[in-house]
């Protein structure tokens, strides 16, 4: 896998953090941990994107018309 060099600013106690993660062995290393994150977020990004998609494709008419008809077929709740 290719990779490039990149500066950035971080908050210092996030880089606290970030290295207390590398002291831990979660990470070897600054550059591992914030390449993890940046994975994860990229990851995290395109799964709601696919899950917005998704739920874009259902009519809220037949959604309701299901829950509708769920709801009918329920007996009462316990009172106690």
């Amino acid at each position: 896998m290719a990779v490039a060099k990149v500066a950035v600013t971080v908050d210092q106690e996030l880089l606290r953090e970030v290295d207390r993660l590398v002291e831990l062995g979660e990470f070897p290393n600054r550059s591992r941990a914030v390449n993890a994150a940046l994975g994860y977020l990229t990851e995290k990004h395109a799964h709601k994107k696919r899950l917005l998609a998704e739920l874009a494709k259902l009519d809220p008419a037949e959604e309701s018309g299901l829950a509708e008809e769920w709801l009918a077929d329920e007996t009462e709740w316990p009172t106690s």
